[in-house]
């Protein structure tokens, strides 16, 4: 039963519906991917597919619009998958559950994958309807952009004969973005010895934590559940020495993670004082994050007993000690820039096996020597407690560019038809259009979208009205001459 049906753009919310029909995160594209191809041979539109599952459809200008300069259309396909505990359904083969309430658009349970299923929805409605003014229009649709915007890295796009772009994943109506950071992914190995102990098990979950996009929201103070689970171990063994058994934190070093999972094995007779001093660390955080995050909650359980095999006790205390020791969260804001984040970096993701720990995280800039300096800061940190790391991902910030026509006819075009001037920025946060502009010579970018609110989280919600309001607006964008 299809939910959208009565939305408008009805042509808009109905690509949407599908889309959110197909699983599609991260490194699972290719159903997603084959769709967009389906979509585009049924229309006889000139589409490419290549081995990444990126997809590119064309169409070419309609009567009228022979001569106008080729505008880019471009999103990405893959989303976030966050799901509440509670939640059972596998996002990797299941669909969403849509729910609409008043004007918002959202997912029971889950993550709506807003961003940036809206931005291929709408470049769906326009290549489908043939009553739109356009020149030529080339989409861009990539993969695996949460996790690196490796889609747009390896991405061919010599085809293209566009010089101006539309990037569709924004998630504030009235805000046009400009410029962001660049930045890469870290991931921090440190091997622990384990060892057969007996003792009290105490099991401590962390959840309800506010999380969040760790570019968009790092701003925000809101409480790292890998990172302050490092504090209540921290605490916990200044009442006697813990054995960890085992840590899992987060899903995706871009999201703030909101719940983590840790086991250790301590002396029985020291149990209730390491309880005690975990309760007063959590009481603590609690105090210190009550305006961002409201509903954190940590429960624990202990059990008497237990014979493990578990991290050493001096291997156990440098393992958190070395996630202490680590930076998170801003490291310096813009000097050139009001409220803008220069430099972070978020410890997404955060597990345990056999061979030891591993951290990862994600770096941001949008100064290269500052990204740089953030890199050897972990390399040394990492090196001090005997603990490796390796970079991966690296993507280059997107520079604002002084003399830009597209910016200007935008900014003109939204003046006229809300009355107002739109807000540029730039943000802290990678956006595909600074790799693209590598990849093509003086292209001309501006990043927008409609409102959405809370991404990456299962409180993910779009508006209605804003997503017909900012459809609208980009057919009155690709119709200017």
């Amino acid at each position: 039963m299809r939910v959208l049906s009565e939305l408008e753009p009805k042509n808009v919310f109905s690509f949407f519906e599908d889309i959110c029909n197909i699983p599609h995160p991260s490194y699972k594209e290719e159903k997603i991917s084959n769709y967009l191809v389906e979509f585009a041979k049924a229309r006889n539109l000139e589409y490419y597919q290549d081995s990444l599952y990126n997809v590119i459809i064309i169409k070419e200008a309609s009567k009228g619009y022979e001569d106008v300069a080729p505008i880019i259309l471009q999103g990405h396909m893959d989303m976030v998958c966050e799901k509440t505990p509670d939640c059972d359904k596998n996002m990797d083969e299941e669909g969403l559950d849509l729910e609409v309430n008043g004007d918002f658009v959202s997912a029971n349970g889950t993550t709506l994958g807003g961003d940036d299923g809206i931005a291929v929805a709408y470049a769906l409605a326009i290549l489908d309807d043939d009553s739109i003014a356009h020149p030529r229009l080339e989409f861009v649709c990539t993969v695996s952009e949460e996790v690196g915007m490796e889609g747009a890295a390896g991405i061919d796009v010599s085809m293209l004969k566009g010089k101006k772009l539309l990037n569709m994943d924004s998630e504030d109506e009235g805000i046009m973005l400009a410029s962001c950071a660049g930045g890469c992914s870290a991931q921090v190995k440190l091997r622990l010895n384990r060892t057969e102990v007996t003792g009290t098990k105490l099991r401590i979950s962390i959840s309800g934590l506010t999380g969040g996009h760790s570019g968009v929201e790092i701003d925000k103070g809101r409480g790292n559940a890998n990172v302050l689970m490092s504090r209540i171990l921290r605490d916990a063994a200044e009442k006697a020495p813990i054995f960890i058994v085992s840590v899992e934190g987060g899903k995706k070093d871009n999201a703030i993670p909101r719940e983590c999972l840790s086991e250790i094995i301590i002396e029985e007779d020291k149990a209730e004082a390491v309880k005690a001093a975990v309760e007063e660390a959590v009481n603590e955080i609690r105090e210190e994050f009550a305006s961002s995050d409201a509903d954190f909650n940590v429960t624990t359980e202990l059990s008497d007993g237990c014979s493990v095999k578990a991290v050493t006790k001096e291997d156990s205390a440098k393992a958190v000690a070395l996630i202490q020791s680590l930076p998170n969260g801003i490291m310096r804001m813009s000097q050139d820039i009001d409220n803008l984040v220069e430099t972070s970096l978020n410890l997404g993701i955060i597990s345990l096996d056999e061979s030891g720990i591993c951290l990862r995280f994600a770096l941001r800039s949008s100064v290269g020597v500052a990204l740089k300096n953030l890199k050897n800061q972990i390399a040394c940190v990492s090196k001090t407690y005997g603990g490796s790391v390796e970079f991966t991902g690296e993507y280059p910030a997107w520079e604002y560019k002084k003399d830009s026509k597209l910016r200007d006819d935008m900014v003109n075009i939204f003046e006229q038809m809300y009355g107002k001037k739109p807000t540029i920025e730039a943000i802290h946060a990678g956006v595909e259009c600074g790799i693209l502009a590598g990849k093509i010579e003086d292209l001309d970018c501006i990043s927008m979208g409609p409102d959405i609110f809370n991404i990456h989280t299962t409180e993910e919600h779009l508006s209605i009205s804003s997503a017909k309001r900012m459809y609208e607006y980009i057919l009155n964008v690709i119709a200017c001459k």
